[in-house]
């Protein structure tokens, strides 16, 4: 049997294409059918079962063996300090651009690996519920800068992450709308010790300075034991953004109690327009201010076609 191709070295990565990606599978079973998937696709991915074999599966299988390795290694601590390894959560960050289909890919990393039976415990957590609400977006003027760091409440997010580290029994995040597009008063996710934590956003592995230009020591990635960011051409991204637009202004938009309810009776020339426009001011903006930088600071990136497809993996090296 021949070894698969492992890649060619790129400084501190391995890039690997599509084909030598997916023979890294191994004897990996898939476990999701097509009616899993239908339930876990995106506002306009057209992702199949094939793309989940051939990036999704290698990539479960990479993550148990670390998941694995992990756990060892607290219980060699343990047994050194002579105390019981407490249970902590193996916590994974999913960064990317707006539009770039994090949300699904994480989505279906999760359903993956719960299905490993050492971690069947899976939750996952998206940083839209840490912005800041709507009143607190518009008294401090930065309604139109929602997704930037600053409209985070980073603080809360890092003490959602402390209390997780330490092996809190329950630890509660806020929840978001995307339909009222504000923070959900009253509502909260509660996560109760999971194996594994997927945490999902924008600006996961932002290490700026402080909006009050404070030194800053602490930063939400210190907190993560991997770190996975979902690229493509911001050309393609912002092809994506406009067609999840003009899906949006015929479903979700349609909604009466939708915030953009002003845009459901866009023609699809003035949606377009609108769209276009939002990604330049915003979107994109915040892609090539915020985003984009930190790309360098994952240890697992994925490059996509125009089509949503992964073409090329970069593994940063141990």
């Amino acid at each position: 049997m021949t070894p698969p191709d492992h890649g060619v070295a790129s400084g501190r990565y391995l890039t690997f294409d599509r084909e030598q990606w997916a023979a890294l599978r191994a004897a990996t079973p898939l476990t999701l059918g097509e009616a899993d998937l239908e339930s876990l696709r995106g506002i306009n991915e057209r992702i199949d079962l094939d793309e989940v074999a051939a990036i999704y599966l290698p990539l479960s299988r990479l993550l148990n063996l670390y998941v694995a390795a992990t756990q060892q290694l607290h219980k060699a601590s343990a047994a050194f300090l002579g105390t019981v390894a407490p249970k902590v959560p193996y916590v994974i960050g999913v960064a990317g651009s707006v539009a770039v289909g994090k949300s699904t890919f994480a989505r279906i990393l999760q359903a993956l690996l719960a299905r490993w039976p050492d971690h069947p415990k899976v939750d996952l957590v998206t940083t839209d519920g840490f912005l800041y609400p709507n009143a607190v977006l518009e008294a401090r003027g930065i309604m139109n800068r929602k997704g930037f760091p600053e409209s985070y409440d980073t603080r809360r997010l890092l003490q959602f992450l402390r209390d997780l580290k330490s092996g809190a029994a329950e630890v509660r995040a806020p929840v978001y709308s995307h339909v009222v597009y504000d923070i959900v008063a009253g509502e909260e996710t509660v996560v109760c010790r999971p194996d594994i934590l997927i945490i999902e956003g924008l600006n996961v592995l932002q290490v700026g300075a402080s909006a009050d230009g404070a030194p800053v020591t602490e930063f939400v990635s210190d907190y993560f034991d991997f770190s996975i960011y979902l690229d493509a051409d911001e050309a393609d991204i912002e092809e994506f953004y406009v067609q999840r637009f003009l899906f949006l202004c015929e479903s979700v938009f349609q909604d009466p109690t939708s915030f953009f309810r002003h845009y459901a009776d866009l023609t699809r020339e003035e949606a377009i327009a609108t769209a276009r426009f939002i990604w330049r001011e915003i979107n994109g903006k915040n892609l090539r201010e915020n985003i984009a930088p930190t790309k360098e600071r994952a240890g697992l990136q994925f490059e996509k076609g125009r089509d949503h497809r992964v073409t090329a993996v970069r593994l940063r090296r141990l």
